[in-house]
């Protein structure tokens, strides 16, 4: 996975939300799978395409801050770059890797105890690597803000 991208070209800015807009993720989800549409893309790819990239809306959307930018970015060798940018200048450490536990069901006093150990959080990241083959990262932005990045599979 690259940390860094330089920024070569002009992006496409797709979808622009705040805080206060309703359904900003499916509407940004939209937006994607319309435009790969619109570019000829394979619908295979633009289904991992609208998941990776729905996993950096809804990143942005709960730990960033608002207003925020979902772009596609054509660069020089002809990569597609999509972007989610929000306002918290503060670079994520990159989490590692890691296989789910299993939790010991006989130490949990009851059911909700239980549905909060299986709960699963923290795979949004493994997802975007998956599905952009390791292309992807974040970069700071002028102003206080950053930009997660990834390339799109062709």
């Amino acid at each position: 996975m690259t940390v860094t991208r330089r920024r070569e070209a002009v992006a496409s800015v797709l979808w622009c939300w705040t805080a206060e807009t309703d359904c900003a993720p499916a509407q940004a989800r939209r937006a994607l799978r319309c435009a790969l549409d619109q570019l000829g893309f394979p619908q295979p790819v633009i289904e991992d395409a609208v998941l990776a990239a729905g996993e950096l809306v809804a990143n942005a959307v709960e730990h960033g801050v608002g207003p925020y930018e979902l772009r596609l970015r054509k660069e020089s060798g002809g990569e597609l770059l999509c972007e989610v940018e929000d306002h918290d200048p503060h670079l994520p450490a990159i989490p590692q890797p890691r296989r789910p536990a299993s939790p010991d069901v006989s130490a949990l006093p009851d059911l909700d105890a239980l549905c909060a150990a299986l709960e699963e959080r923290g795979r949004g990241l493994q997802i975007v690597d998956q599905l952009s083959q390791g292309r992807w990262g974040f970069r700071r932005a002028p102003g206080p803000a950053k930009v997660a990045w990834m390339v799109l599979p062709q």
